[in-house]
């Protein structure tokens, strides 16, 4: 499929997005052959092909729940400038 300066522009339009003319005639180019090989994709055929969720034949190992850090939350709001009840009290930002 062949796209034109014509094409880019309405789609340019659409998109609401100014471009020289330069930058149009390339963009023609450029989503042509994109399009091309988006065409040249489809021809291949896939009907015996399995989907796949990942190319590799691997699985991922999981490590065991289990608590590995202690709290901390004491050490940590005892630095910040204000606190109440456990949570962090920041300025407000919208009136």
């Amino acid at each position: 499929m062949s796209l034109d300066r014509a094409d880019v522009e309405k789609i340019a339009h659409l998109a609401r997005l100014a471009l020289s003319e330069e930058e149009a005639n390339g963009l023609a180019v450029d989503l042509s052959r994109i399009l091309d090989l988006v065409a040249q994709m489809n021809q291949v055929e896939t009907g015996g092909v399995d989907p796949m969720a990942h190319p590799l034949d691997m699985v991922q190992r999981l490590r065991p729940d289990k608590v590995t850090e202690s709290d901390q939350r004491e050490k940590f709001q005892s630095v910040a400038p204000m606190t109440d009840q456990g949570l962090y009290l920041v300025p407000r930002v919208l009136e």
